[in-house]
């Protein structure tokens, strides 16, 4: 079946339909496009939210900003491996999840991240608790490894980002370039530490509810991701 972007609109859609908070994860290795595609299904929900509801019961919480600081890299002598799955505070990306699930508070902040510094900002996206859908995206949402394990459980689908290789490469060097590194070392960093991280990725890609074709990904707007 091949799907289409508006296939996965209704899919997400759906994930709400007993009028319970839902989470929906996209992973995906390195500039596979999950943000992209995370901000394009919720530009196209907010746009026509279900009966009853106002544009942010969609709302977009990246698991990227719990990166953890380089202070703290530097001290755990992880710096050189930024953007691992030991590089995050997993515990604190599942503890934010299940805050979300349990849909009590009025408003929640979770933190963001700033790729110009490359760091992350606290409390920096704010949840209403309107928000009857999150969407949320990064590397290792079906890691089945501690202490990435308990994520999984957590979301109500995860979606699988499958970006041709090749382009994938493309836009992550032409990523790196952007926000300051030059060409031989955002080359050297996107075939080394970055390819590495995409193989563990890739592993998991049989784990995901759905797989998002890359000509799919390809087609949407927005800059690479």
């Amino acid at each position: 079946m091949r799907r289409t972007f508006p296939d996965l609109v209704a899919r997400a859609r759906a994930l709400t339909g007993n009028g319970r908070r839902a989470v929906l994860g996209i992973a995906g290795p390195p500039a596979a496009g999950k943000t992209t595609l995370a901000a394009e299904l919720v530009a196209a929900l907010a746009s026509g939210p279900p009966a009853g509801l106002e544009a942010d019961w969609v709302a977009h919480v990246p698991m990227d900003g719990f990166h953890l600081a380089d202070v703290e890299l530097d001290r755990l002598g992880r710096r050189d491996r930024k953007g691992a799955p030991d590089t995050f505070d997993a515990y604190g990306y599942a503890a934010l999840l299940r805050r979300l699930l349990e849909d009590r508070d009025e408003m929640i902040y979770a933190p963001g991240f700033e790729r110009v510094l490359e760091q992350p900002i606290a409390a920096s996206i704010g949840v209403p608790r309107s928000a009857r859908l999150i969407v949320t995206e990064g590397n290792y949402l079906l890691l089945d490894e501690p202490p990435w394990t308990p994520v999984r459980e957590l979301l109500s689908e995860v979606w699988y980002a499958d970006l041709e290789p090749g382009e994938r490469l493309r836009r992550l060097v032409d990523r790196h370039v952007r926000f300051g590194k030059e060409p031989a070392a955002a080359r050297a960093w996107a075939t080394g530490t970055d390819e590495r991280n995409a193989e563990l990725i890739a592993a998991t890609r049989s784990r995901a509810d759905l797989i998002v074709p890359s000509e799919v990904i390809a087609g949407l707007g927005g800059p690479p991701s």
